[in-house]
């Protein structure tokens, strides 16, 4: 099913030290964040995955699905993906995603965030098959969740958003060199989608 008609409005660079980020906390309006919400809760083959930590299976707290052109492997905290191929709806939403950014990307991390208990811990996007200066393009859906992001060497250094539905946040330059970032569990949430396109440059065999 098709999206409503939408022309995205460009995104406004914030000022951080050791990276870049660009941000619109209403990129996508809210009947086109409604519409692609609840086509992806209902379509995608969600997976529930488990990683080990010092030995023990541990479930990884939200459901996910990853997405991209043939090849565009992705291996994350021990998991593997191999990519679906693309549906009209995330062909559609990632190309305007590298329109806004002004970085390709060949694939999609979905996360489904079902309420305040599933999160996402402190890490940054910087395997190897991403190259050296990754580009993120994080795109959410549905009820807001807080996002932070703290220096990796530098105590104190950190900063916080409300990401709700419809906004998009970029993460680019040094950004995955220098800072960590993190979804916390909360008290109370409704249920979230986020999607997290990057380029897979040297897929990893």
């Amino acid at each position: 099913m098709p999206l409503p008609p939408f022309t995205p409005p460009a995104l406004a660079r914030l000022a951080i030290e050791d990276g870049a980020l660009l941000h619109h906390e209403r990129w996508l309006p809210p009947e086109v964040a409604s519409a692609a919400f609840t086509e992806l809760r209902a379509a995608t083959p969600w997976r529930a995955e488990q990683i080990r930590i010092a030995g023990r299976l541990i479930p990884v707290p939200r459901r996910t699905a990853w997405y991209g052109d043939p090849g565009a492997t992705y291996v994350y905290s021990g998991l593997r993906n191999e990519p679906l191929p693309w549906t009209p709806l995330l062909t559609e939403l990632r190309d305007a995603v590298i329109a806004a950014a002004g970085a390709p990307f060949n694939s999609v991390l979905i996360n489904h965030y079902r309420d305040g208990r599933d999160s996402m811990g402190w890490h940054a996007d910087d395997e190897p098959e991403l190259g050296r200066d990754p580009v993120i393009a994080s795109l959410s859906l549905g009820a807001p969740r807080r996002f932070v992001l703290r220096h990796a060497t530098q105590r104190g250094r950190s900063m916080a958003f409300l990401l709700g539905d419809g906004a998009l946040l970029v993460m680019a330059g040094a950004t995955q060199h220098h800072y960590r970032h993190a979804v916390p569990k909360t008290a109370e949430a409704g249920e979230r989608i986020n999607l997290t396109f990057r380029q897979v440059l040297a897929p990893r065999r």
